[in-house]
């Protein structure tokens, strides 16, 4: 499935072990996603968030419940088409984005038999999924050619102001040593949609439907903020580094509801004996983040949200910790937009639990934590709450 939709794998996440893989990734950590990079994008990030918190406030006079599943799909996916394309979709175009997204999403998250039992491809041949997947590959690649035809013809892109731009950049100079061609730009562009937009957007959706559960975890984010913010109304980056319960929170957020329950398949590139299992070279490997982030043997009530325990706690989310699970990956093959991705999901939670108070709908006094099968872990049923501006800020 990803073969087809990530251009015979030759993106970053999916490309095999070797030479290309090593040009490409140098392309992400040096120019897509260095520090350099992902800070100038800082008032970028501002804008798409502040424009969530005025879409709330209009909201609020209605007292009626706000998608909250759906804003933040919204301002993940905005954050991310105008730090990837340079422009966000808006209108019905949005709508057919956000479609396309979903359904791209969808298509990577089924099950396809023949990947495990090779001999059974043919009930994935006549299911008509690889047609689908065919189908929404086209589409955005349409798309892709669509921006990438409209950055070469408006500038010479020496402002390197998005990734299409910095992408030709490197085309048109050689700046990396080696060519890229048209294929690779898109499937560099691919995983910035597929690691980037998703991923994220769940993970506030769990955030705010575990905030709501535990009002007193709110009490405790809110008195943090406001000591951070004094005045203010908002929360800044530069706030995020004083605010050690907001990290804790979206720790125990990732621990507790793993975006990708099962992280991304590898494999393995030589014999070896794990455990007195011996694993043959190609062996396909899925590792179960979601069973060692819950396990008893590592965390005490393993079934319960508790963010205190990773107050005055070394444990990060960047692959050092594996009992906190590792969803950004580890090793060579973690994911280069770590940072990029925790400054959005810890700037979104504080700004949301800074100017406003949250109560479940009338009537609701429980939530619905069914959760998807699928790549990513979404929500069965769209989040939805009520919203009341904080008047103590």
């Amino acid at each position: 499935m990803f073969d087809i939709v990530s251009y015979g794998s030759k993106d970053m996440a999916m490309a095999p072990y070797g030479e290309y893989w090593r040009q490409i990734r140098s392309i992400s950590v040096l120019h897509l996603l260095s520090v350099k990079r992902v800070q100038s994008f800082h008032a970028l990030r501002h804008e798409e968030i502040e424009t969530m918190m005025q879409n709330i406030r209009h909201s609020c006079s209605s007292s009626l419940p706000l998608n909250l599943s759906e804003m933040l799909f919204t301002v993940t996916n905005n954050i991310i088409c105008r730090v990837a394309l340079g422009r966000k979709y808006e209108g019905e175009r949005e709508r057919e984005f956000k479609k396309l997204m979903v359904e791209l999403m969808e298509v990577l998250g089924n099950f396809v038999i023949g990947d495990y039992v090779p001999w059974l491809e043919c009930l994935t041949q006549v299911s008509g999924l690889y047609g689908r997947a065919k189908r929404v590959a086209k589409q955005f690649e349409e798309l892709l050619d669509e921006v990438i035809e409209k950055h070469v013809i408006r500038s010479d892109n020496e402002g390197h102001s998005d990734f299409v731009d910095v992408l030709l950049w490197i085309q048109r100079t050689n700046a990396v040593g080696f060519p890229i061609d048209r294929i690779t730009m898109k499937a560099l562009l691919f995983d910035m949609f597929f690691a980037g937009t998703d991923t994220a957007s769940t993970t506030l959706e769990w955030a705010m439907t575990e905030l709501l559960r535990h009002p007193s975890v709110i009490k405790k984010l809110q008195d943090e903020s406001r000591r951070v913010a004094r005045d203010r109304n908002h929360i800044n980056e530069e706030d995020l580094c004083h605010m050690p319960y907001l990290k804790a929170v979206v720790k125990e957020t990732l621990r507790f509801h793993t975006p990708l329950p099962v992280l991304v398949q590898r494999r393995c590139m030589q014999d070896i004996k794990l455990n007195d299992y011996h694993v043959e070279a190609g062996t396909m490997v899925l590792v179960n983040a979601w069973a060692i982030a819950r396990d008893p043997m590592y965390w005490d009530e393993p079934e319960e949200f508790k963010p205190e325990r990773f107050l005055n706690s070394s444990i990060d989310v960047k692959g050092n910790n594996f009992e906190l699970l590792i969803p950004f990956g580890a090793g060579r093959r973690g994911c280069p937009g770590t940072m990029f991705a925790m400054v959005v999901i810890e700037l979104a939670l504080a700004n949301l639990i800074h100017q406003f108070d949250w109560a479940l709908p009338d009537g609701d006094n429980t939530i619905d934590m069914s959760e998807t099968i699928g790549l990513v872990m979404h929500r069965k049923t769209p989040l939805t709450a009520v919203a009341t501006p904080n008047n103590k800020n």
